[in-house]
């Protein structure tokens, strides 16, 4: 396993900003014409897959937006593993997206989207000759919201001429029931099946768009980092990628076991009025949708000590996902494919302003101790209040939102990354200076300067480590 920029985070704070100027990097638009003979060869935007014809658009690059790569996982497909889609007549209209899969819309303050929403999109340069390499990308969102189509790959696609392919992946509960009635092999996983058949069919029909299927870059960030994390240990993986990217998410996030993810959908059946065990989860797939978003949806994004505090999260010790990953990792049974690893510095803010700033009670210097205490215990309390004094920051929630971050973990700095990015897609190494990681030495990029780091000294990870 090779590794460039791995930070020291023990987890990934939700919804976070991470990697602002590369996430700026990326973008969405699609693409297509009559089908067969001189038409479909002259047209750039008309492509035929190995399910039926797509049209999108073909303005600087082409895009294709809205591909179905799965059968909608609805009605008795709920909560089953991902189908492959079946192929169509005549040609499909890509220039629009297809719907994300449900979730809080916050844009509305409602329920958004629908169940059947195993869409892809494809951007493309118009130069492909011989095959260029294609990143699929997962888009973030804590597992509970996101779309592929809300990433604008432009720049990359166009500066590094290689295929971007973002992606929709059931998302809460949808993705991620476990539940003991459910006999399904991705029970607990269905969105790492859904992933999984993504990459399938990109390795099918990436060549058709002129990418090259033997060259395939699995690229997360936050939520979509830590399923990216899972698929290096995952079985049914295997082979579908050659390189990955995890943004603000660490491979060191401990899955769920079984017994607690079942507990949760227990809890979750009982919630919904499904109490006859034998019946649960039958009377699951007929509960309103929108009642099962809405579970456990307030406590998304806010302050804890482990990833999987959070309702969703992927489950270990499966036949989907039989390790943990960063035990596959370390015992050389996950992906040997090469892997760049960061974070995003002060990660954690984001959950400190949703828990305490924007409801309007910010932390008080009162409150500080107490929440250490309910996160570490009372034993490490002091020891922390001593590394994060009050009087070393400007606020207690920033104090909080450092120690949480360490712990956890404008246009030139964007070109920048995106070059890497790049490079890293047609070659796996992301060139330049950025040396392989060894011994906590990390790149570190900032709009001031990118520079040579040695991350146990910027972010105590000698005082978080070694105990935890």
């Amino acid at each position: 396993m090779r590794e460039a920029g791995l930070g020291c985070d023990r987890h990934s704070m939700n919804r976070s900003t991470i990697l602002r100027a590369a996430a700026a990097a990326l973008a969405a638009v699609f693409a297509v014409t009559a089908i067969g003979g001189p038409a479909a060869a002259q047209d750039p935007a008309l492509v035929e897959t190995s399910t039926g014809w797509v049209r999108g658009t073909a303005d600087g690059h082409r895009t294709f937006l809205g591909i179905p790569y799965a059968v909608p996982p609805v009605a008795d497909l709920r909560w089953r593993s991902t189908e492959p889609v079946e192929p169509w007549d005549g040609v499909r209209d890509a220039t629009a997206p297809g719907s994300m899969c449900l979730q809080e819309d916050w844009t509305t303050g409602g329920i958004g989207g629908s169940e059947d929403c195993l869409y892809l999109n494809v951007d493309a340069p118009h130069e492909t000759a011989g095959g260029v390499p294609v990143l699929v990308y997962l888009h973030g969102g804590g597992l509970v919201s996101g779309q592929g189509a809300s990433y604008d790959p432009t720049r990359i696609v166009e500066r590094s001429n290689v295929i971007v392919v973002t992606v929709n992946y059931r998302l809460g509960a949808f993705g991620f029931l476990a539940h003991p009635g459910l006999d399904d092999p991705y029970a607990g996983n269905f969105a790492l099946a859904d992933q999984q058949e993504a990459l399938r069919w990109v390795e099918d029909n990436i060549a058709a768009f002129g990418g090259d299927p033997g060259n395939v870059t699995l690229w997360g960030q936050s939520g979509g980092a830590n399923t990216t994390c899972a698929q290096l240990a995952a079985p049914g993986a295997e082979g579908l990628f050659d390189k990955a990217i995890v943004q603000s998410a660490s491979c060191a996030n401990t899955m769920l076991t079984v017994d607690e993810a079942r507990s949760r959908g227990e809890a979750m059946a009982e919630a919904m009025g499904c109490t006859d065990p034998a019946q649960a989860v039958e009377c699951l797939r007929e509960a309103d949708p929108d009642a099962l978003v809405e579970y456990r949806a307030g406590e998304i994004g806010h302050v804890t000590r482990y990833r999987s505090d959070y309702p969703w999260f992927p489950v270990a010790g499966t036949e989907a996902l039989p390790r943990q990953p960063l035990e596959a990792l370390r015992a050389g049974t996950a992906a040997d494919v090469p892997l760049i690893h960061g974070a995003t510095k002060d990660e954690a803010r984001l959950a400190v302003a949703k828990t305490y700033e924007w409801p309007g009670r910010p932390v008080t210097a009162a409150q500080y101790p107490g929440i250490i205490e309910d996160l570490f215990g009372r034993n490490d309390t002091r020891r922390i209040l001593a590394k994060y004094p009050l009087s070393g920051h400007p606020t207690p929630s920033l104090a909080l939102a450092t120690l949480l971050t360490d712990y956890g973990g404008r246009r030139i700095l964007a070109d920048t990354l995106t070059d890497h990015w790049g490079a890293f897609a047609w070659t796996g190494d992301p060139g330049g200076d950025w040396a392989k990681y060894r011994h906590g030495n990390a790149l570190s990029f900032s709009v001031n300067a990118i520079e040579p780091i040695r991350i146990t000294e910027g972010h105590h990870c000698d005082f978080w480590i070694p105990r935890l």
